[in-house]
Order: C-alpha cells, then sequence, then structure tokens
C-alpha cells in the first residue's frame, strides 16, 4: 500500500513545503496539490516542492482539461519532473462544475475532452510530434522542445461509472474521491472493465482512494475535524451514493440546506455518525489502520490522506508515518 497526502494551496507555500518536508521524512510515498484558480498556483507550488524534497513523488491532484490546455499541462508536468529529478506523477481529470460555472465555462463532454487530453499529453512527453483530430482539441504538429526524466504516469480522476471505465482503460492509476470499501466495490469493479478493455493487467493501474482523512490520538477530537469535510461531501454527492449508505435525504437535507445559507453551525451540526462513517477514514491509528485495511482488501493500493488530515495536521502527519504506515 502507498501512501499519498493532498494538501490545498489556500495555505502559504512556505507552510505546504513545511509540511510535505514532515510527510517525506515520515514515510510518504506521494504529495498531491489540488488545482484551483482560486488558490495559489498549483505548478509554482510544485516546483517549489520539487526543488526542496529528495524522495516524494509530486503531481497535481487533479488539474483539469478545460482551464488548461493538454500542451500546457505536458510541459508544466515535464518541467516538474525535470527539477525534481523525475519524480512527478500527473493527476488530470475533467474538473469542477461549480468552478468552471464561476469561470464562464461549459462542463461539455467531460468523458471525451479527458480522454483527448490524456491522449495529447501522453504523446507530447513521449517527445513525439502530435498531430491530433478530435472532437475537443486539434493539434496540427505541436511538439515539446524538451523530454520528462523519466516515465510520468498519469492518474485519471474519477467518479462515474463511465469516468472509472475511462481511467482503467488510459490511465496508470485512477484517482477516487471515496471513503469507505463500498463505494469501492462499485468503482474498481467499473476500473477493471477499463483495464481488461486496454488488455491490461490489474496491477498496472494504481486505485487510489482519495479520502478524507481524520486521525488523531482521541477519537473524539477526530471525529470533530471530520465533521466540516463531511458536511461539503454530503452537500455534493448524488442519491445513488446516499442510498449506498443508509443515509436519508432528509438527514442528507439538513445538512445541505443551511450549508447552501452559509448557516455553517447548523450544517455542521447535522452530520450524523452515520455520514462519517461513509465518507471518511477517521478516529485513532489503530481505527484507521482498520478501515484502510479494509480498503485494502477490495483493491485499493494507494490511500491518499485529505482534508482535514487530522485535528493537528503537522501531528496528524507523523502520527500516520510512526503508527499507521508501519502496519500495513
Amino acid at each position: 500500500m502507498d501512501f499519498g497526502v493532498e494538501f490545498v494551496p489556500e495555505d502559504p507555500i512556505d507552510d505546504i513545503v513545511e509540511e510535505v518536508k514532515v510527510a517525506e521524512d515520515s514515510g510518504f510515498d506521494y504529495v498531491w496539490i489540488t488545482d484551483h484558480y482560486n488558490n495559489r498556483n498549483v505548478y509554482v507550488t510544485l516546483s517549489r516542492l520539487a526543488v526542496e524534497t529528495e524522495k516524494i513523488k509530486l503531481g497535481p491532484g487533479v488539474t483539469n482539461v478545460y482551464t488548461i490546455h493538454p500542451a500546457e499541462t505536458a510541459s508544466s508536468i515535464a518541467t516538474i519532473d525535470e527539477l525534481s529529478g523525475g519524480r512527478a506523477t500527473l493527476g488530470i481529470g475533467p474538473g469542477d462544475k461549480t468552478t468552471l460555472n464561476a469561470l464562464g465555462l461549459e462542463w461539455d463532454k467531460p468523458l471525451t475532452r479527458t480522454r483527448e487530453g490524456v491522449e495529447i499529453i501522453r504523446d507530447l512527453l513521449a517527445g513525439e510530434k502530435v498531430t491530433f483530430e478530435g472532437e475537443k482539441f486539434k493539434l496540427h504538429g505541436a511538439r515539446l522542445n524538451f523530454k520528462p526524466k523519466s516515465e510520468i504516469p498519469i492518474y485519471i480522476g474519477a467518479q462515474g461509472p463511465k469516468m472509472l471505465k475511462m481511467g482503467g482503460e488510459f490511465g496508470d492509476g485512477v484517482l477516487i474521491n471515496a471513503s469507505h470499501p463500498a463505494d469501492f466495490d462499485f468503482a474498481v469493479d467499473q476500473v477493471n472493465k477499463g483495464i481488461k478493455k486496454a488488455g491490461k493487467k490489474k496491477s498496472d493501474v494504481e486505485v487510489t482512494a482519495y479520502t478524507s482523512f481524520s486521525v488523531a490520538e482521541e477519537r473524539k477530537a477526530a471525529k470533530k475535524a471530520a465533521m466540516p469535510v463531511v458536511a461539503f461531501i454530503v452537500a455534493g454527492v448524488p442519491d445513488v451514493v446516499l442510498e449506498r449508505h443508509g443515509i436519508s435525504k432528509e438527514d442528507a437535507k439538513k445538512v445541505k440546506k443551511p450549508l447552501g445559507e452559509g448557516d455553517f453551525g447548523t450544517a455542521f451540526g447535522s452530520v450524523t455518525g452515520d455520514m462519517i462513517d461513509a465518507f471518511s477514514v477517521y478516529g485513532t491509528p489503530e481505527e484507521c489502520i482498520e478501515r484502510i485495511k479494509g480498503l485494502s482488501k477490495v483493491g485499493v493500493s494507494q490511500i491518499v490522506t485529505g482534508s482535514p488530515i487530522g485535528p493537528d495536521k503537522e501531528k496528524a502527519i507523523e502520527l500516520i508515518g510512526e503508527e499507521i504506515i508501519p502496519e500495513i
């Protein structure tokens, strides 16, 4: 089992650099930096990390194929690979519909756009002169003037069944926003269909659980830290996922409605134990180990410890390194 950690560059880059150094020293294999226009730039952040770390693999988790052209993404991640001495990895997906709406961008044909983008990026990173006549992208003899130091793995961010299948077919890994084995029973089955279609082996594609993670010495503290993140997850998941976990629409509405009105106290206070169990990995190190083992059994090969990580982020990272990673 590989371990990754997610950071959102809403915090100062200096702070993220220090926290990633702690993660590297604690035995983490990957760091994933989220990409949203309203935070610090993902590639500027990754550039700092590339030169100030030594071993940890790093990349956007995830960038998208709407706000950044695939050719620009190929150039950017190849530059990060050069700066890091061959440690770059690329997470890419269809983007966040709400964010794209704010930018006046239509979320059209996300599956097609992502598949075409991945194909273009892979060819450019291989040093090819690319002529491409797709539905969403057209290139006429495009080529990078340099090559990455290593072959950069491409992880596809996926949720729905079609994107999961495409991730298995075209990706080196699939990044899945989920924390519960029941969700991965479904997701891994879809990924495997794509793997089979491509004639690949299951071991060729890393199934990554992009979790909401919260660990602390005391279960209560870990649970409290997870509640705000879980509230936003509940507000965004489709009804079919709520049904999978036995969460009623009425209970979900008690979270969604006040959240939409900016009444965060009421929203967070309406998060139930079932919601936290469904949409986060939380608790003491021992409890988190048991959930991780459950995810491993259904085919997950990388755990990404996403927001909040714990009530004290740096301490939680150290706790994961000292008590969880050695036991998995």
